[in-house]
């Protein structure tokens, strides 16, 4: 990228207030490819961040810029064919949440390893978050969290069950060797799944329908749709909840919450990891303290370097233009 490009861009990406917005559609998509590199000229001319994924299955993307350009971005997304009713949630920040662009190609828009599976055809029914509550609190339904150990451990609703992954792709392994094996369990069960956004609950929905399950639910926009949506005072959420981006996490009222993050690990960090003496800024943290090799410790400290000398200048560090790939 040219100097004045860049400069152009990260002058674009220093916003008084940032919107991000969440949003993705199960559907059957084709020209990957087309749709691709016209999706990334157009966020980029927007001085739009973040990532959006692309697969036969749909769209997923977090992305973040300024409340007329977002606007724009939905607005034209929802004119093309078959991306009309796009799950949405927005939030807000005062600092860059993404340095780069990505627009991706990928095999899954959520990995769970099972391309079998299709939402567009078969999913659990959307409860809508005012409605949430009240499935909570019947006596027999079941309620899972199908996302990964660090985000449950950080929040979580007070009875849900925890698989205790790594990734997504991990759910369906901890389906059958634990949830099948659960005696109070069967195929008429109610159960209730929930995740940040809603793609990876409405994607285990359809991967337990298509385990003969039959009373299949999942919380409509997932978690940030239910704290747009609930009151605090009828909002059963403990703890906050993880973001994939630079706030980290969010409170019920959706403003950036009290945890850090790893950024040799991108895992979440209290503050009793931070005065670990494991906890090092940008190099290690007592979560994966000892488990980098020498080659990622020379680049955590190299990056960690040009951060601490774009901070002493008064700069954003951000990173450029990066290319699409498919």
């Amino acid at each position: 990228m040219k100097n004045s490009e860049e400069k152009e861009y990260a002058h674009s990406c220093i916003d008084e207030k940032y919107i991000i917005a969440s949003f993705y559609k199960f559907v059957p998509i084709s020209n990957l490819k087309k749709l691709q590199t016209i999706l990334y000229d157009f966020c980029w001319g927007l001085g739009i961040s973040g990532t959006v994924l692309l697969a036969d299955e749909g769209i997923n993307g977090t992305i973040a810029g300024s409340k007329s350009s977002i606007k724009d971005l939905y607005q034209w997304l929802c004119g093309q064919l078959n991306l009309n009713g796009l799950q949405i949630r927005y939030s807000e920040d005062t600092s860059v949440p993404f340095h780069r662009l990505r627009v991706r190609i990928k095999k899954e828009i959520v990995t769970m390893g099972k391309q079998a599976i299709d939402p567009t055809s078969k999913v659990g029914a959307y409860v809508h978050p005012l409605d949430w509550n009240s499935l909570l609190e019947e006596e027999n339904t079941v309620v899972i969290d199908t996302r990964n150990h660090y985000e449950v451990e950080i929040g979580t609703f007070e009875k849900a069950l925890n698989p205790k992954t790594n990734s997504f792709r991990q759910f369906p392994a901890w389906v059958v060797g634990t949830l099948e094996k659960m005696p109070a369990i069967n195929k008429e069960s109610k159960i209730a799944m929930f995740c940040t956004g809603g793609i990876r609950c409405e994607k285990a929905t359809s991967y337990l329908k298509d385990r003969g399950y039959k009373n299949i639910f999942h919380l409509e926009g997932g978690i940030l749709k239910y704290f747009e949506e609930v009151s605090d005072e009828d909002n059963l959420w403990n703890g906050e909840c993880f973001v994939f981006d630079n706030r980290v996490a969010l409170k019920k009222d959706l403003r950036p919450g009290k945890y850090s993050m790893c950024h040799a690990c991108r895992m979440p960090l209290a503050q009793t990891d931070l005065d670990s003496k494991k906890y090092s800024p940008g190099l290690h943290c007592p979560k994966c303290y000892g488990t980098h090799s020498e080659k990622q410790v020379k680049r955590f400290k190299d990056r960690q370097r040009q951060i601490e000398l774009s901070n002493l200048r008064g700069v954003k560090h951000l990173g450029g233009r990066v290319k699409q790939d498919g």
